[in-house]
């Protein structure tokens, strides 16, 4: 039995920094909640900021999730 340690190393490698990746964004979004809470106890500030920035990295992070689930799952792959 031959193990293919580059293939491995590569996998390992790139599972590591998605992962550390999707965590970084998601700590972004929820830097972006704060803000906007933050807004609401201080007028004057600018929710829609935070808002949209922790839609926009929770629907990265859904969109990484989604991403995952439909290379793991076989039958979305028709032809195969």
């Amino acid at each position: 039995m031959h193990l293919n340690w580059t293939a491995l190393g590569q996998v390992a490698a790139v599972s590591v920094g998605v992962t550390v990746a999707v965590v970084v964004v998601f700590a972004l979004g929820v830097l972006g909640l704060a803000r906007l809470e933050g807004a609401r106890e201080h007028p004057g500030g600018t929710s829609a900021m935070g808002l949209g920035q922790a839609a926009l990295c929770f629907l990265t992070c859904a969109a990484v999730v989604a991403y995952g689930i439909y290379l793991i799952v076989p039958h979305f792959h028709p032809g195969r």
